[in-house]
């Protein structure tokens, strides 16, 4: 086996021969460490993060096992701390699973048969609290967003409802056509931010429950469908929309995470242009090559302030309150890149237009 793929242990002990002993009794089939005081085994920890299994010696001259053990099990909390002495007595036990959460207590001399079964059940245990300490990040991290969902769903359906509600109720009392239209031009606004807001949690959804169905991807209809379906929306603003597509080869992903990218994106570019701008253009440029589809959207748009550009894949993060905007478009972008195992950049400068840089790999 090789040395980097066994598992690592540290042994402390003050007896050098100890040391030794155990070193050449082990070293074959784990990955030993050896320090003679603690100093040194804090040297060990800080150097090898992977550090599984801790042995440590009880009597030593600067302070025992158990000490040295709960001392180190806030700021090393995965290795599994495993106790050696010769002075079993049941008070040291006691005191050495209450104070330092030792996982087992070994007498010294030890027995190699006893020292390999408990560095198998040390590492199992390990592995298991890894896996849970993995999921317990995840899971606050679920918990974060599902708290700023649940505002931004009470906030983004009702804040749309409301204006709906005071415009057709202060419409019923006027009598000028230029008032009436206004507040007609409130409303839209509000149903086309409820309507945008709505997509989005279907993207959402969609990206969070659905599996990947792989199949080849045809880029020359798919962007065609695309560029009809904005159709109107590029005449209205007028906004020139090119798209160069080269795509000699192969290419398979999941076309309905591939179709929330570059129906974001795109919806994005078209809703952030600069409206005094007489010359409006959106880019699209795809280039499959080597297994690899490269994507590139640029727009001339209103940009993105250096300071938000961390940010903007957030979820419910708006740089901008010019357009209507649900703030889920660009989170169910990157959750989608990675997704499909792919990768994405962006590069804007305010007032002058953004770029965006995806590169996704073939199934």
């Amino acid at each position: 086996m090789d040395n980097k793929d066994r598992i690592k242990i540290l042994y402390l002990d003050d007896e050098m021969n100890n040391l030794v002993g155990f070193k050449a009794s082990f070293r074959l089939d784990y990955n030993v460490l050896i320090a003679n005081n603690c100093a040194e085994a804090y040297q060990q920890l800080d150097k090898h993060e992977d550090i599984r299994v801790i042995f440590c010696d009880q009597r030593m001259p600067d302070k025992t096992g158990v000490e040295f053990f709960e001392e180190i099990r806030n700021i090393y909390p995965l290795p599994i701390r495993i106790l050696l002495t010769g002075y079993a007595d049941v008070e040291s036990v006691i005191e050495s699973i209450n104070r330092g959460n030792i996982f087992r207590y070994i007498k010294k001399p030890w027995i190699t048969e006893e020292v390999i079964s408990s560095i198998d059940q040390a590492n199992k245990y390990y592995t298991v609290n890894s896996m849970l300490s993995l999921k317990n990040v995840e899971l606050q991290k679920a918990y974060n967003e599902l708290e700023k969902f649940a505002y931004s769903v009470t906030h983004d359906i009702r804040g749309p409802l409301l204006s709906i509600l005071g415009a057709t109720d202060v419409a019923q009392y006027i009598d000028d056509i230029e008032e009436i239209k206004e507040m007609l031009r409130l409303m839209e606004k509000s149903v086309k931010k409820l309507d945008a807001f709505i997509l989005n949690i279907h993207d959402y959804y969609s990206l969070k429950q659905g599996e990947l169905q792989i199949s080849e991807i045809k880029f020359e209809p798919l962007v065609k469908d695309l560029a009809d379906a904005y159709k109107v929306t590029t005449n209205i603003k007028n906004i020139t929309f090119t798209t160069t597509i080269t795509h000699s080869e192969p290419f398979r992903t999941d076309v309905v995470t591939l179709k929330i990218i570059l129906n974001n994106l795109l919806s994005n570019a078209f809703k952030y242009q600069r409206k005094n701008n007489p010359d409006k253009r959106v880019d699209l440029d795809i280039n499959v090559k080597k297994g690899l589809a490269t994507i590139t959207l640029s727009d001339n748009g209103i940009g993105i302030s250096e300071k938000h550009l961390d940010d903007i894949f957030n979820m419910f993060f708006r740089a901008t309150a010019e357009e209507v905007g649900s703030g889920i478009g660009l989170y169910n972008v990157k959750d989608a890149v990675a997704k499909l195992a792919g990768e994405i950049k962006v590069t804007s400068v305010f007032d002058e237009g953004t770029t965006f840089y995806i590169k996704i790999p073939t199934r």
